[in-house]
């Protein structure tokens, strides 16, 4: 996956308490933990942005182990599912979590440790199997994303094209190894000899400014919602000399923020870049460069390079005309093999050969730039009328930027959650007029905080709980 010799004198990874590791020292750590899995299995990779958890997907993905990548907190009852249901060869976990389950310890380094289970190639797997991701909405299901290897080094050559990423970058982390939007990021930059600062801290937290200050960071990664927290926390007022790019994906940002970051990195130089992907295309399917940032706000932009974008619509027909509304279909080599939801989906292979439809609706203007207007089933019928939820819930975003809100319900009785006990009938009334229609039909309720995974992505099935 990746030829570390190549750049072994390049400083790979910076870690949070100062340690640097060369490529040639991640190449030597990578290749001693292989040394001990006698083989192509199945791991289960438990994910932490620190160096063990990245010498254990490096290695394994470098030697055709196959990585099911996990929260190291994940939940104990849903872990225990995980491992009844796939029967992992081994784990590579935290040392300290080595007690809490069976097995031997046949390898330890860098505050990680290889245990060894008694479940031995119980399932076969496909020959192009390269990694095991859940998706993003889905943390609490047994369904995972099927990567191959050539889905992955094909969107990743596509997005350091247009990222334009080489050896000079130092990129901080900001999301989970574990999601594809995070991992992305390390495919990438590992693939041209650049640097990775590896942090476990938030946006939210001084010492993650404190890395970035002293280390350099070039860019950083964010889902709409970190973007909505830098955007509280006067991220405008900081002095960022060593900053060249943010990217932004992992859902629709609200216009305005789009605008306000937009117009940030213009006036101090620095890049913008609106990207639109799925974990079931293994990352990106679509990006705005950042000199049309301004000029095509709430646009997810062009197909990447090497994929095609079309619209269809409701009868399964192309779209031909723009701001005509359609399902989003792409097509390309990172688009992956499909599900497994057990253990005997990993023999199996392609799927979609090629071919995915997103589930998301979109339209494209006159220059042929692409917007997401929608989920295909946020779809709610009020009183006969079609209501999208996404629409809905960035109309409250946008009018009310000082709380969140999430919208879900049925047909007829929408469900509005916002964090402002106070603001319940205010924001009925406001629903009911801007959709003209009656009031009866949503309920407004207070919650403390709205569930968000680790990707900062809202858990509808936990609200409607």
């Amino acid at each position: 996956m990746w030829n570390l010799p190549e750049f072994k004198d390049n400083i790979a990874v910076v870690t949070e308490d100062g340690k640097k590791f060369s490529y040639g020292q991640l190449n030597d750590e990578t290749e001693a933990l292989a040394a001990f899995v006698p083989g192509r299995c199945l791991v289960f990779n438990f994910c932490s942005n620190t160096i063990g958890s990245l010498i254990g997907y490096v290695s394994f993905m470098n030697h055709g182990i196959v990585p099911l990548m996990l929260d190291e907190d994940i939940d104990r009852e849903l872990l225990d599912n995980f491992l009844d249901l796939y029967k992992p060869d081994y784990l590579w976990l935290p040392s300290d979590k080595t007690t809490e389950f069976d097995g031997e310890i046949v390898y330890s380094s860098n505050g990680y440790s290889l245990l060894k289970r008694k479940d031995e190639h119980v399932y076969p797997l496909y020959g192009e199997l390269a990694l095991l991701l859940t998706t993003s909405g889905s943390t609490g299901s047994p369904k995972f994303v099927r990567q191959s290897y050539k889905n992955i080094k094909a969107n990743t050559r596509s997005i350091v094209d247009y990222l334009k990423i080489d050896e000079t970058e130092r990129a901080i982390t900001t999301l989970p190894m574990n999601y594809s939007y995070g991992l992305s990021i390390i495919n990438t930059h590992l693939s041209v000899g650049a640097t990775l600062l590896l942090t476990g801290k938030t946006l939210m937290q001084r010492e993650f400014w404190t890395f970035f200050t002293r280390e350099k960071a070039t860019s950083f990664g964010g889902v709409p919602f970190t973007y909505e927290m830098l955007d509280k926390l006067m991220f405008f007022r900081r002095k960022m000399p060593s900053l060249r790019t943010m990217t932004q994906a992992g859902g629709k940002i609200l216009p305005v923020l789009h605008k306000k970051f937009a117009e940030y990195a213009a006036k101090e130089g620095k890049h913008f870049v609106v990207m639109y992907g799925q974990t079931e295309a293994t990352a990106r399917m679509a990006y705005l460069p950042s000199d049309k940032a301004l000029e095509k706000v709430g646009a997810i932009g062009l197909p990447i390079p090497g994929g095609k974008i079309e619209l269809i619509d409701a009868n399964g027909d192309k779209v031909e005309s723009p701001e005509t509304v359609g399902e989003l279909v792409y097509t390309g080599d990172n688009v992956t093999l499909g599900y497994a939801f057990c253990g005997e989906d990993l023999g199996k292979g392609d799927d979609r050969g090629g071919v995915l439809h997103t589930g998301d609706m979109a339209k494209y203007d006159a220059d042929g730039y692409f917007y997401i207007v929608g989920r295909k089933k946020r779809f709610l019928k009020i009183f006969g009328n079609r209501v999208n939820l996404d629409e809905t819930e960035r109309l409250i975003k946008t009018y009310y930027p000082d709380f969140e809100c999430a919208c879900t319900g049925t047909d007829d009785a929408m469900k509005i959650f916002i964090t402002d006990e106070t603001k319940l009938k205010e924001v009925q009334t406001f629903v009911a007029d801007k959709t003209h229609l009656n009031f009866a039909a949503f309920h407004v309720e207070y919650i403390e905080t709205i569930p968000k995974n680790d990707a900062g992505k809202t858990l509808y099935s936990e609200l409607s709980k």
